[in-house]
């Protein structure tokens, strides 16, 4: 379970909830002078960065997605995976543009061990949605929104809506609402009235406002306790 947007006004704002079962994955923030990243704990023994934003202003998540068999893992050096492209991105790795021209020549799967899709956006604020087994679209709209179900191709998720799971419509809600004044503040507030609670609780929430080049974070849905990290 995770909330993933980007707000396009005065200022570029973009917010993440990051959700998980603690007795599945092991995470950390990492917060560096180029980077601010939820570490995951691999087993390969490396913390890898899958969700965060860069001092240039780059940011990336991924999100658990029921699986569509086209874009099931293969290895085959011809494909590309979902977790290295957003890793890659992360890193500096790749721009925007790298990742929009890989996802046009090479097909974009799932991890071996984990089916997820990312929304990818950069400071200018386009914002990238990379489905493996369906498709991409880059877009750069008053606003962009991903939860954990397909946005190119709805129908294919709609099985498996969890009861009770509003999070996107109650995100879509209140984006659509917002002004061009959207600030970090609102984005906090969007987050927190999305936030989830119990075995996949909301364990890390960050927004970053590219006018400050700044992530206001917190932890555990202790949104009376922010943090910041600026980028110098």
């Amino acid at each position: 379970m995770c909330t993933r947007f980007v707000h396009n006004g005065h200022d570029m704002i973009t917010g993440f909830n990051f959700e998980i079962d603690l007795a599945l994955y092991t995470h950390k923030v990492i917060a560096e002078p180029d980077l601010f990243a939820i570490g995951i704990l691999r087993p390969d023994g490396r913390w890898h960065t899958y969700h965060g934003v860069n001092r240039s202003g780059n940011a990336g998540t991924l999100l658990y997605v029921h699986e569509n068999p086209a874009g099931a893992y293969r290895d085959d050096p011809a494909c590309v995976t979902i977790a290295d492209l957003t890793e890659r991105f992360l890193q500096g790795q790749l721009s925007l543009d790298d990742v929009l021209r890989l996802a046009q020549s090479r097909p974009v799967v799932y991890a071996p061990d984990a089916t997820m899709q990312a929304l990818l956006s950069d400071a200018s604020g386009r914002a990238l949605i990379l489905e493996p087994g369906i498709g991409f679209r880059l877009e750069q709209a008053p606003f962009s929104l991903i939860t954990n179900y397909s946005v190119l191709a709805p129908e294919s998720t709609r099985p498996y809506l969890v009861p009770g799971d509003v999070r996107y419509e109650q995100a879509q809600s209140l984006l659509s609402s917002c002004t061009a004044d959207f600030s970090a503040v609102d984005a906090l507030s969007i987050l927190q009235s999305v936030c989830q609670e119990g075995l996949w609780g909301t364990r890390v929430s960050f927004v970053y406002s590219r006018d400050q080049n700044t992530v206001f974070w917190t932890e555990n849905n202790q949104f009376d306790q922010i943090r910041c990290h600026r980028f110098s």
